[in-house]
């Protein structure tokens, strides 16, 4: 009995700080980083940041072709907030305040912008794989999944 008792006492001891260890590592803060997007061919690269509240915001920051016909930096027009139509099209931020839920180890929240369509609609997000995020936008139920890639260093 006494060595049964000494099993399950060990066994607990053990699983307690892997525990403690997959929590603080559990944060949320893993979405953190630069990812590589491929949307129907169009191939940009975003940049997720956390604020100072918590939630976690999505820009970007390189996309393949950020020229015209003409030879002029694209911009983003069909932005609905009109004062942000002169942005650089390898500058607009995509997702504003994502939240990260600890049970779920999902992220939600937060609308994801479209701007090629100028359209925000409901995001969610959560890793595949640590290297593979997927993100989900919907709308009245309808929606597209896209994935990102972490740009490794």
């Amino acid at each position: 009995m006494k060595k049964f008792i000494m099993t399950i006492l060990c066994a607990m001891f053990l699983a307690v700080p892997a525990t403690f260890a997959q929590s603080s590592a559990d944060n949320g803060d893993n979405i953190i980083g630069e990812y590589l997007t491929d949307r129907g061919g169009k191939k940009s690269k975003v940049r997720v940041t956390k604020n100072a509240d918590g939630s976690y915001n999505a820009q970007v920051f390189w996309v393949e072709n950020p020229y015209d016909e003409a030879g002029n930096k694209r911009k983003d027009v069909k932005n609905p907030d009109k004062a942000l139509r002169n942005v650089d099209i390898d500058q607009v931020v995509i997702v504003k305040g994502l939240k990260y839920d600890p049970a779920t180890k999902k992220y939600g929240g937060a609308k994801i912008y479209d701007p090629t369509k100028g359209m925000r609609v409901s995001a969610s997000a959560e890793f595949e794989t640590p290297d593979r995020l997927k993100l989900r936008g919907t709308i009245l139920g309808v929606g597209v999944t896209l994935y990102w890639t972490r740009i490794k260093e």
